[in-house]
Parts: structure tokens; C-alpha cells; sequence
């Protein structure tokens, strides 16, 4: 775990792009942390070895962890304000879930702007989990109610040829894909053929 969270630091450090996680690699981490902290606490003597090899393997783990973290929120927020929906391939399972609610804040605020340009005024309608009475005061209007999507949603998938293994990902459509081995063909969501054609993973069939 420590050589992937290495990885993945590094990743994030030299690229100015967001890159992909498995949507399970924070649950992991903290597996790996919470063990390599208790083998830290178990009475060794403190001059040996292994208690200093545990030490500094715990520090580089939470240097590396916090890095990971900060670069990963400001991208995230950067690449949802350039295209207006959470990049769900890309992210863990918790990344997504709390992308959900920015997504549909940018969303239902470009929709209410855009309308206020043109002399309307679109009602808001509160959507969040964390809400569960209804709001006391909503903007009138004689227009249809507007409720805003939880996410962006493609119905267009694409066929692909695999050209390596790879492990399973997390698709657009919140579904997940994979693993798949060399040769296998297989329809995924456009957005998640594109960028596995462009990493060179994969080669377009047709589309659907």
C-alpha cells in the first residue's frame, strides 16, 4: 500500500491533470495507517530497527497523505468549475458522494443565472440529504419549477477493444467496469472510453 500511495502522490505532484483513483484506495489507507500506527505502539525496544523503520514509515505515509489530499480538493474543485460535473471516474467512492451537492449547486446556480439574464426567476428548490423540512420561503414565479440534476448523466457509451489489463473502474454512470484483461471488449460510458483510448489502454470498435 505504501508503494501505491507513493505513486499516487507522486502523480498528483507532477501532473497538473487529476488523477484516477480505485474508488476503494482511502478505505485502504486507512487499513494500512491504522496498522502501521499499532505496530508502533506494541513494547519494543525503542533502539531497535524496526521501531525506527515503523517511524518513519508512519511519517512519510501522513506527509504524503496530506499532500494527496490537498492536491486532490484544489484539482477536484478546478476541474468541476471548468466542466460543470464531478469527474466520477476519477474519483473514490468518497470523493464522489462529496462532489454531489457542489455539482448541483454549480449546476442550479448557472441555471438561475443564465435565467435572470433573460428576465426570469427560477424558484429553488432545496435537494440536500441534510434538509429534510421543506423550505419556508421559495421565489415566485409563473415558470416551471426548475430541480436541478444530483449529477451529470451521459446515456452514450462507446465499444472498445482492451489492449492491456486493467483493474476494474468506476464509470460515469456510477456503475462499475471492469477488471478487464487484453482483448476483452466491453461498452462503457463515452466519457470513461475517451481517456482509456487516450491513455493508450484501449481501441475504439464502435459506437452505441
Amino acid at each position: 500500500m505504501y508503494n501505491q500511495l507513493y505513486a499516487a502522490w507522486r502523480r498528483e505532484i507532477d501532473d497538473p491533470t487529476l488523477g484516477g483513483l480505485q474508488p476503494d484506495f482511502y478505505l485502504k489507507i486507512t487499513e494500512y495507517l491504522s496498522h502501521i500506527k499499532e505496530e508502533n505502539t506494541k513494547p519494543l525496544d525503542k533502539k531497535t530497527v524496526k521501531v525506527n523503520l515503523l517511524e518513519h514509515e508512519t511519517k512519510n505515509v501522513e506527509h504524503m497523505l496530506s499532500e494527496l489530499l490537498e492536491l486532490r480538493y484544489r484539482k477536484i474543485l478546478k476541474t468541476i468549475t471548468r466542466l460543470h460535473r464531478a469527474p466520477i471516474e476519477l474519483l473514490t467512492e468518497e470523493e464522489t458522494k462529496m462532489c454531489q451537492n457542489f455539482v448541483s449547486f454549480a449546476e442550479t446556480y448557472m441555471q438561475f443565472a443564465e435565467n435572470l439574464k433573460q428576465g426570469e426567476q427560477t424558484p429553488i428548490t432545496v435537494t440536500t440529504n441534510q434538509i429534510t423540512q421543506p423550505a419556508q420561503q421559495t421565489l415566485q414565479t409563473t415558470k416551471t419549477e426548475f430541480k436541478p440534476p444530483v449529477a451529470h448523466v451521459t446515456h452514450k457509451r462507446l465499444t472498445l477493444r482492451f489492449t492491456k489489463s486493467i483493474p476494474a473502474i468506476m464509470g460515469a454512470d456510477m456503475k462499475s467496469y471492469g477488471p478487464f484483461t487484453a482483448e476483452d471488449v466491453a461498452s462503457l460510458p463515452t466519457l470513461n472510453a475517451q481517456i482509456l483510448i487516450k491513455q493508450g489502454l484501449a481501441t475504439l470498435i464502435e459506437d452505441s
